[in-house]
């Protein structure tokens, strides 16, 4: 047997406290690389009735061949008589195996090489699973991160507890200065196996994050009472989210709104200020469309095509209000478009009622052209007629 002392199982309990990894990993690891050891030192890969066995009481440990005891031997690396095996145990009999010792002399350096880069491997390979299974429970949701830095390519490097995580420059609120030692909130977006620790992708632009922070602070959505239908999102600059109630005495909006704005304004607070509209949803299309393009009045709403493919409906607004239903640089119908998945068309008021009287002036073109074309036809039938008529007679006299 070697000596190993406390330490290796001090190091392992310290390891356990600090990373959480199993001291019974770095055993098994210790006794595989014992055994892997052993078997180089025999020249003897393939042998299977090899095993190495700690004794945590003495702080030793040793390899060991199972042998099977037989009359008479054939296969000593297999076998041992029964007078050899009455000399480890005098209980023992025909069929019976036993663990014999053959740990080699100053087998001790040639162990410890073996164990140092088995156990490395093992350690590796068990922190990357725990890191690994940890953050695939966490995929899509929200987790807090401290801010590490800036790299090369600008992605927003952030610890999250056992690795770091990346944030892609796309998934970044933009113009937002991310500052190293600051505390985020960020959306678990995927997480990639690779050879070494799992890279955990985040994200702080998703929409999902938008709806994981309402979950967190309001309890009418966690407890299923309020659902969330829809949500359109850009980031840094404006949300819509469609909140629906399945209990008629709650009002979804009031409950997303919080008493005196409480619960919006922890959440404008989390995004940096960002703007947000919370919408009432509506089964009618119609109702909804005007929801969502609040907070612009709407004067009417068409439908122009209501298709599984194809969604499109026409909106007449207030010519004071045409601006700010289209928002900014189309902001707000672009928003209201993938909120409710319908292509919205807006039109002023005068703009409406232009495109009205250009269209009724071209109806009364057209049927001023409809009756030149019935006048002209009735002349030539007139004039045309009569001769096709005598033509017709002294075709027949002739044959006749």
């Amino acid at each position: 047997m070697i000596k190993i002392g406390t330490a290796l199982f001090e190091a392992a309990e310290q390891l356990e406290r600090e990373k959480g990894i199993s001291k019974d990993i770095l055993v098994s690891s210790l006794c595989d690389a014992l055994v892997a050891g052993y078997k180089k030192h025999i020249k003897d890969k393939d042998a299977e009735n090899v095993e190495a066995i700690l004794d945590e009481t003495a702080g030793e440990i040793g390899v060991f061949r199972t042998k099977l005891v037989v009359e008479t031997v054939e296969n000593p690396d297999t076998q041992i008589s029964l007078e050899d095996a009455k000399e480890i145990d005098d209980e023992v009999e025909i069929d019976d195996e036993v663990k014999i010792e053959v740990t080699p002399e100053n087998f001790g350096r040639i162990a410890a090489q073996s164990a140092k880069q088995v156990i490395t491997q093992r350690i590796r390979e068990a922190e990357r699973k725990m890191v690994l299974d940890e953050f695939l429970s966490k995929k899509g949701t929200l987790i807090t991160g401290i801010v590490q830095r800036k790299d090369e390519r600008g992605n927003i490097i952030v610890n999250i507890g056992k690795t770091d995580a990346v944030m892609p420059g796309r998934e970044q609120i933009p113009g937002e200065y991310y500052k190293p030692g600051n505390r985020i909130r960020v959306f678990v977006l995927n997480v990639k196996e690779t050879t070494r620790l799992p890279q955990v992708i985040v994200s702080q632009a998703h929409s999902e994050i938008v709806r994981e922070l309402f979950e967190l602070e309001v309890p009418e959505i966690e407890d299923g009472i309020v659902e969330i239908k829809s949500i359109s999102r850009e980031a840094g600059y404006r949300t819509k989210l469609a909140v629906w109630s399945n209990d008629p005495s709650v009002d979804s909006v009031g409950a997303c709104i919080g008493p005196r704005g409480s619960r919006i304004q922890t959440i404008v607070g989390e995004l940096k200020n960002e703007k947000i509209d919370i919408v009432r949803f509506s089964p009618d299309p119609v109702e909804y469309i005007v929801n969502a393009l609040s907070p612009a009045r709407i004067i009417s709403v068409d439908i122009l095509a209501d298709e599984e493919t194809r969604k499109e409906a026409f909106v007449i607004v207030p010519d004071d209000q045409l601006s700010l239903a289209i928002g900014r640089e189309g902001q707000n119908v672009r928003l209201a478009h993938r909120l409710t998945g319908w292509k919205i068309d807006i039109k002023s008021e005068s703009q409406a009622a232009q495109i009205e009287k250009q269209a009724q002036k071209e109806v009364e073109t057209v049927e001023e052209i409809a009756e030149e074309m019935t006048e002209e036809i009735r002349e030539t039938a007139v004039e045309e007629v009569p001769e096709a008529v005598e033509n017709i007679e002294e075709t027949a006299e002739t044959e006749e």
